[in-house]
This record gives C-alpha cells, structure tokens and sequence, in this order.
C-alpha cells in the first residue's frame, strides 16, 4: 500500500515538472522566437487576409517590453536593435495604444518624405512603381463585393507586392490623398 502512495506521488511530480517545463518552454518561445497573430483587418489584402493565422519573428528587429507577456517594463529599451526595411511586414504596437496590435509594411524609413496624391504614392518625390496585373473584386467584412484594381508595387529596393486600388469611393474619408510627412527617427 505505501508503495502504491509513493508510486503516486512520484507520478504527480514527474506530471506536475513537466508540465511547468512545458509552460516555460512556451512562454520563452513567445517571449523571445515567435509569437502567433491572428489578422484582424482587411488593410493588407491580398498579402493577409482577415482570419489569416501567422508566426511572427520575435528577435528580427530587437526586443523590447512588448516582447513579454503582458508588455511587462522588464527591458527598459529596446535591445540588440535592427534596423526594419523597405517591404517588410511589421507587428507592431503604437506609443499611445498599447493594448492593439497593427500589422502594416514598411514603406519609408527613417528621413524618407512620403505623400499620396490621387492613389500613388510618392517616396522621396518619386513614385513608386506599380504594374497593373488584372481588375479584380475583393469582398469585405460586411459581404460587400467592391471592383478593385489588382497592382504589383515595386519598392526602390526591389521587393515588391500586391495590392488593391478601390474603384468606388467607399467612405466619406479621402483616403487616396494624403500631405506629405517625413518619416521621424525612431
């Protein structure tokens, strides 16, 4: 009978070690490798589509308090820095919203002046060049099917990607003209 009690409680242990080593294993992997996202917004179509699940790289671009669980203060800055480029796909969170995540691409980089006038876009007063690949529909969150162009966007570094240009005006926001910013340091 002891024996059996002492079989058990061994049992508990060896359960109970694994499965704490198996919540810091996971909790380190998503503190410093990768981290699961989940697409909430059509603003990436056609590269990410709304529900689309993906992995992002923790350790890409440095770590920082974002880079654990809860975003608690643990770094103070961000460390082993890396610089983002032209084309990539960024998650990321903004000063003043901690709380959302935002999965954008870069365009500009730090000093680049950047404006749109009549849906192009201008990166330091040159455009960026698009080709034309087809006329297309896209259907949005509500069941809207929207005429969109289909373009290829060649970025000044080469790498390129799709997107779409609405062919109706879908708000009362002009979103296909913006002044010109110039891209902040840091």
């Amino acid at each position: 009978m002891e024996f059996r009690m002492l079989k058990k409680k061994k049992s508990f242990l060896n359960n109970f070690k694994t499965f704490f080593l198996a919540i810091i294993a996971a909790l380190t992997i998503r503190s410093f490798l990768f981290e699961p996202f989940s697409i909430p917004s059509g603003s990436m179509y056609p590269t990410l589509v709304v529900g689309d699940y993906l992995f992002v790289s923790k350790y890409s671009y440095g770590f920082s308090k974002h880079s654990f669980p809860l975003s608690l203060p643990i770094i103070p800055k961000r460390v082993f820095y890396k610089s983002p480029k032209r084309g990539d796909v960024l998650v990321f969170k903004t000063p003043t919203d901690n709380k959302t995540d935002y999965v954008k691409r870069v365009i500009g980089i730090p000093g680049d002046k950047i404006k749109m006038i009549d849906n192009r876009i201008f990166l330091n007063d040159l455009v960026i060049e698009r080709k034309k690949i087809k006329d297309d529909q896209y259907t949005d969150t509500y069941g809207r099917n929207i005429k969109v162009e289909r373009y290829l966007e060649i970025l000044p570094n080469g790498k390129n990607y799709e997107v779409f240009e609405l062919n109706e005006q879908m708000s009362v926001f002009d979103t296909n003209n913006f002044p010109e910013i110039l891209v902040p340091e840091n």
